[in-house]
């Protein structure tokens, strides 16, 4: 049995890397898709994890196939496309490290995945990782809700990250129609202030994480707010943890690596998620939180994924 399995996009994140002699914009190749990046982070942490998704039969594809196969990510699940081809992302960075996105995408690999190419095996697992970007297109859409299906039917655990990339879907009002129409499915959330009032229409974390819970019968909810931490709600239970000062300067797969550490977190407590205390999840809260900055420290996302020890590091010397 797996530890977590991921269903979604694995792309190329072309991340800023200076200039040329003649002035022009530099960029690195790096591995990314934010179901990939939770999965590193995990797969750093010693779990077993794999990946349901598709890339192209081209350069990038074959890259992105043996970055996670030397990541120690499952890749039986990873379909190779000749037809179509892999994703592309340009990461655009500004003075804090913040990111906006530009995407080759019409279509990319990870839109074609289909149903019958799900790897039916992956989905025996404890927790199964989505977010809403394999819900922007077909047959990738079917592919996701079969895939949740069979995980749920298998007993895994369900995470969620709505994850809003508005240059990706054909309209807002469909973005919102479709990222909540699978918000009942899942057991763990994790979402930014910013699509909490995108999903909710209020800035406020406690009444907008409660509507939430409330309304898709949500056990736990995570509210990232960036360097300044996260708020939960779990029940009736809620708090919030800052975050940890660090040099940041690219800010991509922080929100992965924060996804990362609490379903580590939870794996590591083996306890129906009703159950948790508020020191558990307080704690829980603020290890996520560290990887969360680590990973700003590094350009990139899967290689800025800390180990056990810088976690702890940080952790212990904060």
């Amino acid at each position: 049995m797996f530890d977590v399995v991921a269903l979604g996009e694995l792309l190329i994140d072309f991340t800023p890397a200076g200039t040329s002699p003649n002035g022009n914009v530099l960029f690195e190749r790096n591995p990314g898709g934010a179901p990939a990046n939770v999965l590193a982070c995990l797969a750093k942490l010693g779990r077993k994890t794999g990946l349901i998704g598709k890339v192209g039969e081209d350069q990038f594809g074959r890259f992105l196939r043996g970055v996670l196969a030397d990541s120690g990510i499952a890749i039986q699940g990873l379909i190779m496309d000749s037809e179509v081809n892999t994703t592309l992302a340009f990461v655009h960075l500004g003075a804090d490290g913040d990111r906006s996105f530009s995407f080759y995408r019409k279509p990319g690999a990870d839109t074609q995945l289909c149903p019958e190419e799900v790897a039916q095996g992956l989905l025996n697992t404890r927790i199964f990782h989505f977010g809403s970007l394999s819900l922007t297109d077909e047959p990738a859409r079917s592919a996701t809700l079969f895939a949740l299906e069979g995980a749920k039917q298998e007993g895994a655990l369900i995470s969620y990250d709505p994850n809003l990339r508005p240059p990706l879907w054909p309209d807002l009002t469909e973005a919102k129609r479709q990222m909540l129409a699978v918000m009942h499915q899942a057991d763990v959330l994790k979402i930014s202030e910013e699509e909490l009032e995108f999903l909710t229409g209020t800035k406020d974390l406690a009444r907008g994480s409660q509507y939430l819970a409330k309304e898709y019968d949500l056990p736990m909810v995570f509210v990232t707010l960036g360097a300044d931490g996260c708020f939960y709600r779990a029940g009736k239970t809620t708090g919030e943890v800052s975050g940890f000062r660090v040099h940041s300067i690219d800010t991509t797969g922080a929100g992965d690596g924060f996804v990362g550490g609490i379903l580590h977190q939870i794996l590591l407590r083996s306890k129906e998620l009703p159950q948790w205390t508020q020191a558990e999840l307080t704690e829980s809260v603020r290890f996520a939180n560290a990887i969360g900055a680590l990973v700003t420290t590094k350009k990139g996302a899967i290689p800025a994924m800390p180990s056990l020890g810088e976690i702890e590091e940080l952790l212990v010397g904060d």
